[in-house]
């Protein structure tokens, strides 16, 4: 009997820690990233990158879908 309770602790350990590892994909964090990636540019296109963000963030929130200019992909929560 007590080596079924810890093989169930065990279970819901590592099921828990699964949970928290995936993380669901969000439009704000893309923007997040967006923006961070920004400061690496020259100051006179940092305004035009920050508008890109913005804009980005707006799509996604209808679409689903982040579009990072290189790259396409959907799924993520409108949030």
């Amino acid at each position: 009997m007590k080596v079924h309770a810890i093989a169930v602790g065990i279970g819901l350990i590592l099921l828990s820690a699964q949970a928290t590892l995936a993380d669901p994909m969000k439009c704000t964090n893309e923007e997040k990233t967006c923006v961070t990636n920004c400061s690496k540019f020259a100051r006179t296109t940092v305004q035009q990158c920050l508008e890109g963000c913005r804009m980005s963030r707006m799509i996604c929130l209808r679409t689903g879908c982040w579009d990072s200019g290189t790259s396409r992909y959907c799924g993520l929560m409108k949030q």
